[in-house]
C-alpha cells in the first residue's frame, strides 16, 4: 500500500515539474521576444533617420499677417518718400539745442558716399534667402523658408513704415549748415524716426543665422552666422550715423526691432516635436506588427 502511495506521489510531482518546465519555457520564449523586439527598436532608431519639419506654418495666422504687413508697407513706402518739401525758413528755424541730450551730438552733414555704401549692404542683404539653396535640408524647404523670410521682412516693414508715416523727425543732416539746402529741404529729410536700413538688415541677417542654427543645431560654426549678422548690422548702423541719416535713438530702435523680427518669426514657427533632442522617433516593425517607436533619453 505504501508503495502505491509513493508511486502516486511521484507521478503528481512529475506532472507538476512538467508544467513548471512548460511555463518556464513560455517565460523564456516571451523574454526572448521582448529582447528581440527591443533590439529591433534600437536598431531602427539608430539606423533610420526620420525627417521632421523644423518649422511649421500656421496659414490662419501667417497669411493674414503677411498680407497686412506687405500691403501696408507697399502703400506707406509711396507716401513716406513723397512727403512735402520743407521751406528754407523751416529748415533755418531748426535749432540743435531742441534735440534731446542723448542724440544732440550726432548732428552731422550729409554724406552721399556713405549713403551709397549703405545702400549696397541694404540691397545685398535682400538676396540672402538664395543661400538656402546651398544646403540639402534648407533647399528642400526653400519655399517655406522664403515665405517665413518675407513674413519677417513684412513685420519690420509694417512697423518701420508706420512710424515714419506717422512722424516727421528731421534727419541729423537737416540741422547741419554743411549740408546743401536742396537736401535739407527734401521730404525724405523728415524720415529720421526710425532707422529702416538698420532694421531691415538686422531682420535679414539674424533670420539667416537663426534658420541655420535650427536646421543644424550641432554645427560648430553657428556662431559665425550670428557674428556676421552682428557685423553687418553694426556696419549699417555706423554708416547711417556717419552719413547723417539717423540719430542714435533711431538706430538703437531699428537695430532692436529688426533683430527681434529676424529671430522671433522663425522661433514661433519651430516645430515642438524637435525642441527636445532627447526625444527620438523611428519606424518600427518586427515582422508581426509595425508602427513608430518613441524613446526618451534620460
Amino acid at each position: 500500500m505504501m508503495k502505491k502511495y509513493l508511486c502516486v506521489a511521484a507521478t503528481i510531482i512529475l506532472h507538476i515539474f512538467s508544467f513548471a518546465q512548460e511555463d518556464s519555457l513560455k517565460v523564456i520564449k516571451t523574454d526572448t521576444l521582448a529582447i528581440r523586439d527591443s533590439v529591433a527598436i534600437d536598431s531602427a532608431i539608430n539606423n533610420v533617420e526620420v525627417k521632421q519639419q523644423v518649422y511649421k506654418l500656421k496659414p490662419a495666422v501667417d497669411i493674414p499677417l503677411f498680407a497686412v504687413g506687405a500691403g501696408w508697407s507697399g502703400y506707406a513706402f509711396t507716401k513716406i518718400y513723397s512727403k512735402e518739401r520743407s521751406t528754407e525758413e523751416q529748415i533755418l528755424s531748426l535749432d540743435k539745442n531742441d534735440i534731446n541730450g542723448f542724440d544732440r551730438w550726432a548732428v552731422r552733414p550729409y554724406s552721399e558716399d556713405l549713403g551709397t555704401t549703405s545702400d549696397y549692404i541694404f540691397y545685398g542683404s535682400m538676396a540672402l534667402p538664395f543661400l538656402f539653396l546651398t544646403g540639402k535640408e534648407t533647399r528642400n524647404d526653400f519655399l517655406k523658408l522664403s515665405f517665413l523670410y518675407l513674413e519677417a521682412m513684412s513685420v519690420t516693414g509694417l512697423l518701420y513704415t508706420g512710424s515714419v508715416y506717422l512722424t516727421n523727425r528731421y534727419r541729423p543732416y537737416a540741422y547741419s549748415d554743411e549740408t546743401e539746402m536742396s537736401w535739407r529741404t527734401r521730404g525724405g529729410a523728415k524720415n529720421s524716426f526710425y532707422a529702416g536700413h538698420v532694421a531691415l538688415v538686422a531682420t535679414s541677417t539674424f533670420f539667416m543665422a537663426k534658420v541655420y542654427a535650427d536646421y543644424y543645431p550641432k554645427s560648430k560654426v553657428k556662431w559665425v552666422f550670428y557674428s556676421v549678422a552682428g557685423l553687418a548690422t553694426g556696419t549699417m548702423a555706423y554708416l547711417r550715423h556717419r552719413g547723417g541719416f539717423h540719430f542714435p535713438s533711431d538706430i538703437l530702435l531699428g537695430l532692436t526691432q529688426g533683430t527681434l523680427s529676424g529671430l522671433l518669426v522663425p522661433h514661433f514657427h519651430k516645430n515642438p516635436l524637435i525642441k527636445n533632442h532627447n526625444v527620438r522617433i523611428a519606424p518600427y516593425s518586427n515582422g508581426e506588427s509595425s508602427g513608430l517607436a518613441l524613446t526618451y533619453k534620460f
